[in-house]
């Protein structure tokens, strides 16, 4: 048995039933691994789940269910098939939980778009829980350099950012406006930045933009601030969105000079797409497993970080409550080792640790 936060049922976060519980220890299948869960982020798509906004999609497709999808741990069981892996070793896993392997997208290395995909924390039990299981396939090795609970966002936050700032193709130079600043804006900020962009930061909460101000960002910009919105338009030649409303997209594609590229990450309504204007508009999501090493690799060799708020386990329900209230700087991730466990085995590249802020 071991103790795991387990969704009842979706109801609004001051009402559902989001229990600490004793559960069973699940056993690898073949191809599986099971994971002793040091690090697990909490991400707004939790939120979403757990408070039914995903019902008419299926989501979760079952209860009781353990939330949770990007992950970090040590592997603690081997399942049958299994070559790669053992005990002992530091790994995470990102949403993408298991694919087909079989389908154009999973041949072409595009896995995340996989009509038979299973989503972990909403097709299958997540990582709110001291054990999870994996795909073998599905599995990555967590550099030496890096600390376990703070690498927990680059599996979520890390890869999307990643995938949809590559997307854009930016150009040493280029002017990107990134729009929403929480988990995944703080890590598409410094991706822009490594590829030689001039980053414009907009968002509304003060500490989201202090913190795009310290990984790269050279103007920050209040989205309530009329004149400094207005002050963008045709300016940029590049947008990013992670801001899931009506009213930013708007502003991020009138952000964008005529023949600019704008890509998004989450659902919004652009408004009416104008051809004249040579706009390019894309869709991004996760990405592949190539793009999960690259992501990896990066914060292995000190060139990105994660900013994290840690909680314990058991107070998933409050780091839920202050995401909701815009409370959490940029992610927040809940500890299930001690730091002795986690921390980096070597030095990190640059000497450095990740960035964490304790709570």
């Amino acid at each position: 048995m071991h103790h795991a936060i387990v969704l009842a049922e979706p109801a609004p976060l001051a009402e559902v039933s989001l229990d600490w519980r004793e559960v069973e220890t699940p056993e690898p299948s073949e191809g599986q691994l099971r994971i002793r869960v040091a690090g697990c982020g909490v991400c707004r798509s939790n939120l979403h789940m757990i408070e039914g906004d995903w019902v008419g999609g299926g989501l979760p497709a079952f209860t009781p269910i353990v939330p949770g999808h990007e992950v970090t741990g040590i592997v603690d069981a081997v399942g049958a098939g299994v070559e790669g892996f053992q005990v002992g070793d530091r790994v995470g896993t990102q949403p993408l939980w298991w694919t087909c392997e079989e389908c154009e997208h999973c041949l072409g290395g595009r896995e995340q778009y996989c009509a038979r995909r299973i989503t972990a924390g909403e097709r299958v039990d997540g990582g709110y829980a001291e054990y999870m299981l994996s795909t073998a396939a599905h599995t990555y090795r967590v550099p030496p350099e890096l600390d376990l609970v703070a690498a927990a966002p680059l599996f979520c936050p890390g890869i999307t950012a990643y995938t949809a700032v590559s997307s854009l193709g930016l150009r040493r130079g280029e002017r990107v406006a990134v729009f929403g600043l929480g988990g995944v804006g703080h890590m598409a900020v410094q991706f822009a930045a490594l590829a030689g962009a001039e980053v414009t930061a907009v968002a509304r909460n003060p500490s989201h933009l202090e913190a795009a101000g310290e990984l790269g960002a050279t103007t920050l910009v209040d989205v309530t601030d009329d004149d400094a919105v207005a002050a963008l338009r045709g300016t940029m030649d590049a947008a990013v969105l992670f801001a899931p409303s009506d009213a930013v997209a708007r502003t991020a594609r009138a952000s964008v000079r005529l023949g600019g590229r704008i890509v998004s990450g989450v659902n919004a309504d652009f408004g009416t797409i104008r051809f004249a204007e040579g706009k390019s508009y894309s869709g991004s999501l996760l990405g592949s497993r190539a793009a999960m090493h690259e992501v990896l690799a990066l914060a292995a060799a000190g060139r990105i970080r994660t900013v994290v708020e840690e909680f314990p386990l058991r107070e998933a329900r409050e780091a839920l409550d202050r995401l909701a209230r815009g409370e959490i700087r940029s992610r927040g991730v809940l500890r299930m080792m001690d730091d002795a466990e986690t921390r980096p085995r070597v030095a990190r590249r640059d000497g450095s640790r990740a960035s964490q802020q304790h709570r």
